[in-house]
């Protein structure tokens, strides 16, 4: 079983800002595999389904980004599984350009809060992450204004291009491995 977790922000106000690219990309794989987000457990909203024949539950913190490791570990401690195996996290990355993926199989937080909490709370930087580019803070913003902002609409078509590659990472991660899906999804895509 894979636990796939998008990080964002809970609330309306939160809704398709560079933050939550990983509740973004939690809502195509939802759509796309007929799971209902809809259980409040956990700390998180999550479901549970299958993907290619695996069965998954895909997950949504609801603490905030700063505490999703509180979360995540519940859900792991629950379901009982192997973290450097069998979870992927999805979220942004400012350092990538819009649109633009990163897979890893482990490394550091990058300065990424959630990451920095999920880290926290795991004990270890052993487990699956897809990256999606969110572009770099213009100088004068602050950091926390900017990963809370919405996309101008030029960037936003590479984005929500982005959510749906992101998405067939996740599902190239399950069905095959790790290494292919690095290949296949760190490639930079012409804007």
């Amino acid at each position: 079983m894979y636990i796939i977790v998008g990080l964002g922000n809970p609330g309306k106000q939160y809704e398709h800002t560079r933050h939550n690219v990983g509740f973004d990309t939690i809502d195509v794989l939802a759509e796309r595999y007929h799971i209902s987000v809809d259980v409040r457990k956990h700390k998180a909203l999550y479901g549970k389904g299958a993907i290619e024949g695996q069965k998954v539950i895909l997950a949504k913190p609801q603490t905030f980004m700063n505490l999703s490791g509180e979360s995540v570990r519940e859900l792991i401690d629950f379901y009982k599984i192997d973290e450097t195996e069998e979870l992927i996290i999805v979220y942004d990355d400012i350092s990538l350009e819009p649109g633009q993926l990163r897979l890893r199989a482990k490394g550091s937080a990058g300065g990424h809060n959630g990451i920095k909490s999920v880290i926290a709370h795991l004990g270890g930087q052993e487990f699956k992450r897809v990256k999606i580019g969110v572009g770099e803070k213009p100088k004068g913003w602050d950091l926390a204004d900017y990963v809370l902002s919405r996309f101008p609409k030029e960037e936003r078509l590479h984005v929500e291009s982005a959510l749906e590659r992101a998405a067939d990472a996740v599902v190239k991660i399950i069905t095959g491995d790790m290494a292919s899906a690095m290949n296949e999804y760190n490639k930079k895509v012409e804007a």
